[in-house]
């Protein structure tokens, strides 16, 4: 059973919230463009303010820390989305090798065992062996630690083995396995 000033404090936070998730939804839309994801900034937004309501109704302008609120969880948003794209073009533009006379059998074996492996450790070991990336290069594109790059890769390679059933990882991973209409698989 809540106290009178947690009552208290419900009943004030629902009338704010009444009050300004609609205005604050319209920010977050203006803001990022997406209008999907316009509520669930505002609600992102109003959760935290709840958290920290006690700070927030005691402030000058309640509506102007919300409207901060919005904006840093706008910011971020964009941030994610702008690195993510980059993450993408970066993998998905690197120049296409071509090998002729490929073995086709172990061309679909490797892309196969490349599906079944989390995200990161796909990308890792692809960038790493089929696309020549160092370490640094791969860790800038994934947003990662360089030492991120190196345990995904290892470990990566060392499902690769498993999956592939060989007694070696293949030691370069060729860029003509990648398949040519998506990344596939799944995503962790």
């Amino acid at each position: 059973m809540g106290t009178v000033v947690d009552d208290a404090a419900s009943v004030e936070f629902h009338a704010f919230f009444e009050r300004h998730h609609a205005e604050l939804a319209r920010f977050a839309h203006l803001l990022t463009g997406e209008a999907d994801a316009a509520d669930d900034l505002a609600a992102d937004a109003l959760l935290a303010l709840w958290h920290r309501w006690d700070r927030v109704r005691a402030a000058d302008h309640p509506v102007a820390y919300a409207r901060g609120v919005v904006a840093n969880l706008a910011r971020t948003r964009i941030r994610s989305a702008v690195r993510e794209r980059r993450r993408i073009t970066l993998f998905w533009s690197q120049r296409e090798d071509r090998t002729e006379n490929p073995d086709v059998a172990g061309k679909i074996d490797v892309q196969e065992a490349l599906r079944r492996l989390p995200f990161r450790k796909r990308a890792c070991v692809v960038l790493r062996h089929a696309f020549d990336l160092s370490e640094k290069d791969t860790a800038l594109a994934l947003g990662v630690s360089v030492g991120t790059v190196k345990s995904q890769t290892s470990k990566g390679m060392a499902e690769l083995k498993r999956l592939l059933g060989t007694e070696e990882a293949p030691m370069r991973v060729h860029a003509s396995v990648l398949p040519t209409g998506g990344a596939g698989g799944r995503d962790r």
